[in-house]
């Protein structure tokens, strides 16, 4: 088993916010989260709590395993 890649997470945050054409303050709002939060993550420099994943997954409408690099599509 493979440890953890917090890069590929960070990297997925980064792309999808990206696509959907918003900032981080813009996705901080709209999950609920602090802007440092979103800046953290996309820096893999802290990794998301699992309800901050949820609302991820749920806001970009994909799967949390995609969001944390355990499936690809």
């Amino acid at each position: 088993m493979k440890n953890f890649d917090m890069t590929i997470t960070a990297e997925r945050i980064k792309m999808l916010r990206a696509e959907k054409g918003i900032g981080q303050n813009q996705l901080a709002q709209e999950i609920q989260v602090s802007n440092a939060s979103i800046s953290y993550w996309e820096n893999a420099k802290q990794e998301p709590t699992a309800q901050a994943v949820y609302k991820l997954a749920k806001y970009f409408d994909v799967s949390a395993d995609y969001l944390l690099g355990l499936e690809d599509d």
